[in-house]
């Protein structure tokens, strides 16, 4: 157009304070501009978890610049629900990323058939392959944290771990128990969390009933890491002189009690920009790498 045309409309534009309007730029490119969010966890658990703020924050870092929205969509840990399943499908948003997945969320595993899709998290079971997902090496950072403990000296060594239909509670367990073998320990000394503070000290009750001469723990994740001191303390326990502890993500909640945890950091924000980034090059026709793994490393504080 001419220079006095675009003169013209920007003046209007200004003095109109006119702003696109979305639903009309959806129906001329047939895209909805809006990407799902889906959590398959009660609403308590994704507002008490500060592993889902860090997440959210990066993911919504990587958006900023982008002209994509974010829906936040839960469902149930087991199953979706008919809605959930109608709205993804139905045209609403152009994409997902997918965090917390468990084994029940079978449609979630098959969703990157019908559109571009991102998952927080390697798939569980073979068969179950999302194509694209950014995570870490959950086995080895296990590993690295129990083997933090058996260096200075602990025998033995028990864990929380986390629920046993996600991929991040099967694999830190794995870590803990092949750092044990290797260095010859007992591996019978497990209790089940599900990643809640409440979970946590239920199982540290637990292990000391049944080894009350237990003298570390590393428990999957801070959140049950917190459980887990308040329930040592509580017994009398001093910590890490009786009992060292070791957690997982060095989330807000590893400096936020009496203890200060020694912890495994996982770049929680990093990893959500990094999924955001992966499905807006998707979205873009782009083929990004299918797979990212993030560093994980130790961060050394009070409980060990």
């Amino acid at each position: 157009m001419s220079p006095e045309v675009l003169a013209n409309v920007t003046r209007a534009i200004d003095e109109l304070h006119y702003v696109p309007n979305r639903m009309a730029r959806s129906l001329a490119n047939r895209q909805t501009m809006a990407i799902a969010l889906v959590v398959p966890e009660e609403t308590t658990r994704f507002f008490g978890d500060p592993y889902f703020a860090s997440i959210v924050d990066g993911i919504a870092r990587a958006l900023r610049p982008s002209d994509y929205v974010l829906n936040l969509q839960f469902a149930s840990p087991g199953a979706l629900s008919e809605k959930t399943v109608r709205y993804l499908l139905g045209g609403n948003v152009d994409g997902a990323l997918v965090v917390s997945h468990h084994s029940g969320n079978h449609f979630l595993a098959s969703l990157g058939h019908s559109l571009p899709v991102v998952f927080g998290g390697r798939p569980l079971h073979p068969d179950e392959q999302p194509s694209h997902y950014v995570d870490v090496d959950n086995v080895a950072a296990a590993d690295m944290g129990t083997r933090y403990l058996i260096d200075q000296g602990r025998q033995r060594i028990a864990t929380i771990t986390g629920s046993a239909d996600m991929p991040a509670g099967i694999d830190r367990e794995a870590g803990w128990q092949r750092a044990m073998e290797r260095a010859g320990l007992r591996t019978d000394l497990v209790a089940r969390g599900d990643f809640s503070m409440a979970s946590g000290a239920r199982c540290m009750r637990s292990l000391l009933d049944r080894s009350p001469g237990l003298d570390a723990v590393f428990v999957a994740s801070d959140l049950m890491a917190t459980g887990a001191v308040s329930v040592l303390r509580e017994r009398g326990r001093a910590i890490p002189s009786d009992v060292a502890v070791v957690g997982f993500d060095d989330s807000p909640v590893a400096i936020g009690g009496e203890v200060e945890l020694t912890t495994v950091f996982q770049p929680s924000v990093e990893m959500g920009e990094a999924m955001a980034h992966m499905l807006l090059a998707m979205l873009r026709g782009e083929e990004p790498e299918p797979v990212q793994i993030m560093p994980t490393r130790m961060v050394v504080r009070e409980s060990a």
